[in-house]
């Protein structure tokens, strides 16, 4: 019996899978092989011809070539976002894990309001112009880091506390400086762990539609989310442009997810188990 169950909730799982994940990817292949024609039917239809070379090309050259501007801004913003998020969470994860004070309660509380807390996009606007950094790539970057700070921190967290004091105390006796010990002791520990921010982080801040539409005006300024606007207007969207264009941008999140997938899951695991 218990058998039989576990086999039909395994075969619901796939099927739920399919439907949520596989059929919508399938119709958005479809509709970047068709023309403009058949694709404003907006079905399941087999193309009736393979259009699929002539929409890349109308879309990286639409705009004067806004996407190819698209990805770089992309690209740089997820790379520098990223490296800042693990070089500060494991650090701040690092200290709460080791330094036992009366502040941690009200610090951890912090961690966890950024969390829970959505962000005031007004007063965020006005303080980047007070900055200077509105609608500049390193005052995105500077966002980016802020929101998803909190998440890093509650990972690092869990998964330094895994690691015993003894090799601590060890590099200490031996005369490192306490960076010395953090760089070349425990940071290299973490690297299940960063791998797991790295790809979840990175999938996050490139597939970012929201914060680059608020903090980030501008064409020269676009990403990748943003060139999506191209090819829709008040009475009238180029759907296999559209679909041509999700179609570019859901590749490099994919195949990241392809080949990290199982060093996500170890490394979330690792770090709720032994927590």
């Amino acid at each position: 019996m218990k058998k039989r169950t576990s086999i039909l909730g395994g075969a619901a799982a796939i099927a739920a899978t399919f439907v949520v994940f596989v059929i919508p990817f399938i119709f958005i292949i479809l509709m970047a092989f068709k023309d403009r024609q058949q694709s404003a039917l907006r079905d399941f239809s087999w193309p009736t011809g393979f259009h699929f070379w002539e929409n890349v090309v109308e879309v990286v050259k639409t705009r004067n070539w806004m996407m190819i501007t698209a990805f770089i801004n992309s690209s740089i913003i997820t790379v520098v976002s990223v490296t800042l998020l693990v070089i500060f969470a494991a650090m701040v994860g690092y200290v709460l894990a080791r330094r036992k004070t009366r502040w941690n309660g009200l610090i951890e509380f912090l961690v966890l309001a950024g969390l829970m807390v959505p962000p005031a996009v007004v007063p965020t606007i006005w303080l980047l112009q007070g900055l200077k950094l509105f609608g500049t790539l390193h005052g995105m970057i500077l966002i980016e880091v802020a929101y998803n700070l909190p998440f890093s921190i509650i990972l690092y967290r869990a998964f330094v506390a895994t690691i015993p004091r003894d090799l601590d105390e060890a590099a200490i006796i031996d005369g490192a400086r306490p960076l010395d010990v953090f760089f070349r002791v425990v940071l290299p520990l973490l690297w299940p762990v960063t791998v797991t921010n790295i790809v979840v982080q990175s999938v996050g801040i490139f597939n970012d539609f929201t914060n680059p539409l608020y903090y980030l005006p501008g064409n020269a300024n676009a990403t990748v989310q943003l060139t999506l606007y191209n090819f829709q207007s008040q009475f009238s969207t180029a759907y296999n442009l559209l679909f041509t264009n999700i179609l570019l941008i859901t590749i490099p999140p994919l195949l990241v997810f392809m080949f990290f997938n199982r060093q996500i899951v170890a490394g979330m695991t690792a770090g709720a188990v032994k927590g």
